[in-house]
């Protein structure tokens, strides 16, 4: 088991980027590597300590594939950070039942914003799928950020 951390910079202003997290139109928009969408009408959020992050990613080749999320929220500093924890008992050779998400804004020079994710405690052989499911994401939230 390991950290899976992922540093990215946005062209935009933390609050922005924040936003893109916590609005459920705005989640819908990006969340989910290349391959993957939201259905809005799956997206109930509660963003506070003690609340909830629900949704359905779905495969659009096969939509009959699906992957749940169903996270709740342990810490939230507007525009700074949000933290969470995931049951993943479902999740065959997981190796864990929860996985703890923190993710981390940071302002950077010219507007931009630097977030710091760390997933753990992650699986070695899951991690490598992960980070390009993260990084797939983030290019479709960096074309919302940017439209």
């Amino acid at each position: 088991m390991t950290d899976l951390v992922i540093t990215r910079i946005f062209d935009a202003p933390r609050e922005l980027v924040f936003r893109a997290f916590t609005d459920p139109d705005q989640l819908a928009a990006w969340f989910g590597p290349v391959g993957w969408s939201v259905p809005r009408d799956t997206v109930d959020l509660d963003v506070r300590p003690g609340g909830h992050q629900r949704f359905t990613m779905v495969n659009d080749d096969d939509p009959a594939i699906t992957s749940p999320v169903n996270a709740g929220f342990t810490e939230v500093v507007e525009n700074e950070l949000l933290a969470g924890e995931e049951n993943v008992a479902h999740i065959p050779d997981f190796g864990t039942d929860t996985l703890r998400l923190r993710i981390e804004f940071h302002d950077e020079p010219g507007g931009r914003t630097r977030l710091v994710l760390t997933q753990s405690p992650f699986p070695e052989p899951m991690h490598e799928g992960a980070e390009e499911g993260w990084g797939s994401s983030f290019t479709k939230l960096d074309k919302l950020l940017g439209a």
